[in-house]
């Protein structure tokens, strides 16, 4: 496995982490304090991206022995309480009832949030396709890997929708089938670098938002509902805006681009029921604990998916690119 340059520093934080990643595993001081709105601060949600990422594929020239140093764990456990604290000001989830989850859920997908799907669709252009694809290779090129560790988490009938719904993730056992091998054909058809994590630099704090979401709750057991119910929302709401990216790419002549997007158009007309009822809905049953949590899960994906849009759709609004300068 080929692992990525660590990324450049955009702040105390991260430059403190990088300079001591740089060296073999030792106890690591107290890094600086967030402060602020952590979703939207460039330097704390580079510094948990790289806390995380240990968990994945790591970096060149960082010893694998940091994944699990104690004094890591210490200060990326100071990360998540400040982007916990975010995430419960900006949702609201009241009482549950485990029968409710269902109908919760399926309200979420009728949310009046930005579409940049339409957007595409109505106007989008090839260099802000590029763009996009670049947002979301942090996720695409590694996708299904934060929702799989829920696998050992769960029992009965929602770890077996979990497993189905990965499995097709995963190409249905083929390699060149794989949803990020898919994605990575699209990079390629786009004129982009399809190597894992090559354009980190340049994807700002509103977007590793939403891979460090999935990261937080796939690392943790306690999150176990909340990723369940980020996962349905995901695979319930995609078909349509899936189908829209694919028509985009053909309209602008980047037919190689489209099997990534049709892939998802087929397999989640059927993940996006066993999602919500076999997987979600199993689950709130089978652990009424967790029916909370579940909502909370899917709610944080809506709010971290609508900056994110907001982000894109206001810059090439304006007129500028929605990266960071290069």
């Amino acid at each position: 496995m080929t692992e990525s340059r660590p990324p450049n520093a955009r702040g105390p934080l991260s430059a403190c982490l990088l300079a001591h990643l740089s060296h073999p595993p030792h106890e690591l001081p107290r890094l600086p304090t967030v402060v602020g709105n952590v979703c939207h601060d460039e330097d704390a949600m580079l510094a948990l991206y790289l806390a995380y990422e240990l968990h994945y594929r790591g970096f060149a020239g960082i010893d694998e022995g940091w994944e699990w140093e104690p004094s890591l764990i210490r200060e990326r456990t100071r990360l998540e309480r400040a982007f916990e604290r975010g995430l419960r000001g900006a949702i609201v989830v009241g009482d549950i009832a485990p029968a409710k989850v269902t109908a919760e859920l399926q309200a979420l997908t009728t949310g009046d949030g930005p579409s940049l799907s339409q957007w595409f669709s109505d106007q989008g252009s090839l260099d802000q396709l590029r763009e996009f694809a670049i947002h979301r290779s942090a996720y695409q090129l590694k996708e299904a890997d934060p929702h799989t560790w829920a696998i050992p988490r769960l029992r009965g009938r929602a770890k077996a929708a979990l497993v189905e719904i990965q499995y097709g993730e995963y190409g249905d056992g083929h390699a060149e089938l794989m949803h990020a091998t898919l994605f990575a054909n699209t990079m390629r058809a786009l004129g982009l670098d399809p190597t894992y994590g090559a354009y980190i630099d340049r994807i700002p704090a509103v977007t590793l938002a939403t891979v460090n979401l999935m990261s937080l709750f796939g690392l943790h057991r306690r999150w176990r509902g909340a990723l369940i119910g980020h996962l349905a929302l995901f695979e319930m709401s995609s078909v349509a805006p899936m189908q829209r990216y694919a028509d985009t790419l053909r309209r602008l002549g980047i037919e190689d681009g489209a099997p990534f997007y049709d892939a998802h158009v087929e397999a989640d007309v059927l993940h996006r029921k066993i999602a919500l009822h076999d997987m979600a809905g199993a689950l709130a049953i089978d652990e009424p604990g967790l029916a909370h949590d579940i909502v909370f899960g899917a709610r944080a994906l809506e709010r971290v998916e609508a900056d994110f849009s907001e982000h894109l759709l206001r810059a090439w609004s304006a007129g500028h690119s929605s990266l960071l300068a290069g």
